[in-house]
């Protein structure tokens, strides 16, 4: 009998075993009003449910209104976010998969349009709509671009009083009935503006060298990790490089991670990119599983489990990176908007399951009852 694929192998992260070791990546909808859950994202995210995936994000949630990077942002910077959220976790955990959220804010990279506005700062047509640019903030005064607001310099009080922020929504996202967080430092959002050289000239005790320049993150971390259950995973996100000259290397977050590791961080989520210009600009060449190298050097010499995502499209892809030992879970992003059953048709493709035996019943047992009509046809026409 063949050996279970790796990629359906269960997992266990502290006290939560994931059924398989594929994750929904967090993908910003911008389709939130003041940051509530609507039934847009229960859909969402219920569909990614019912397709199979062990691990499902929520996307990005702003821990204060200002992080949110547009008007369409999640938040999680109030009780009043709760309820819908979990009403979308009820559901996860029904239908087999463990719910998870980013906790996130956006730093200079705040105050701006949905990407099918323009994904620029705010003008006069989003204006016209009644959304106005609100004060944005980044560990210096330099704005992402020209043209792109001047942002706010945080002083060592302001830092440590968006702590205490991230604290709450660690708290509330337990409410919602999340059973893992994930801290968001990467893409060009704060954590990663105060990780980067070319966002952070602080003189402080928050910039300057590595260690500086690491320190509010690493802060959050503990953070977060006071405040999150002991029996529940922490992972954080980073850009594993800027791909910039001058900028955040892969020796930086193979650093980085070690002291995440040390503080008791259970996953780094590996992607890369987004100081400058979208999300995940990352200025380096793009084919299928471009980021798994970093997910890699994370793992082997860090010490801590780590996660691949970018452009993984094929389930053999998927279980050749597990079995190699490049990483211990693997992210689908945009390949699950194409396809919200992607790891339901990868269990079919590696062999781990029959036909439509995963599949929830309600869908499963039509889809079983035409398969054997369809069948009885060929053997109809062969005879």
């Amino acid at each position: 009998m063949a050996s279970q694929p790796l990629l359906f192998s269960p997992i266990t992260l502290r006290g939560i075993t994931l059924k398989n070791r594929i994750v929904i990546s967090p993908m910003c909808q911008y389709s939130a009003h003041d940051g509530m859950a609507n039934d847009w994202h229960f859909v969402h995210l219920g569909k990614m449910a019912t397709g199979g995936a062990g691990l499902i994000f929520s996307e990005a949630a702003a821990v204060v209104p200002e992080g949110r990077i547009t008007y369409g942002d999640l938040g999680i910077w109030s009780d009043a976010h709760v309820p819908p959220l979990k009403r979308i976790t009820d559901f996860i955990k029904a239908n087999g998969s463990v719910p998870a959220i980013q906790l996130a804010h956006a730093g200079r990279k705040a105050s701006m349009q949905r990407p099918w506005h323009g994904n620029g700062p705010i003008n006069d047509s989003d204006r016209a709509r009644g959304e106005d640019a609100w004060k944005v903030v980044a560990p210096s005064p330099i704005p992402m671009d020209t043209g792109w607001l001047v942002p706010h310099e945080l002083s060592v009080d302001d830092i440590r009083a968006v702590h205490a922020r991230w604290r709450e929504a660690a708290l509330r996202s337990l409410a919602a009935g999340f059973e893992v967080i994930e801290l968001h430092s990467a893409h060009g959002y704060l954590g990663h503006e105060f990780l980067s050289p070319l966002s952070n000239k602080r003189t402080d005790q928050y910039g300057g060298n590595l260690q500086g320049r690491m320190r509010y993150t690493l802060e959050l971390a503990e953070v977060l990790r006071a405040a999150w259950p002991q029996d529940k995973p922490l992972f954080v996100r980073i850009s594993s490089v800027d791909g910039i000259e001058g900028g955040w290397t892969l020796d930086d977050s193979v650093a980085l991670a070690k002291e995440l590791a040390a503080r008791g961080v259970d996953v780094v989520d590996c992607s890369s990119g987004g100081l400058l210009g979208s999300a995940t600009a990352a200025r380096i060449k793009r084919n299928p599983g471009f980021q798994v190298p970093f997910a890699e050097r994370v793992k082997k010499e860090a010490g801590v489990k780590s996660m691949a995502v970018g452009l993984i499209l094929d389930p053999h892809h998927a279980e050749q990176i597990l079995q190699n030992g490049q990483a211990d879970l693997i992210a689908i992003g945009r390949q699950s908007l194409y396809n919200p059953n992607w790891a339901l048709h990868a269990e079919v493709v590696l062999g781990a399951q029959g036909e439509y035996g995963s599949w929830p019943v309600q869908y499963g047992w039509w889809l079983d009852k035409r398969q054997h009509i369809l069948a009885d046809e060929v053997k109809r026409k062969i005879a």
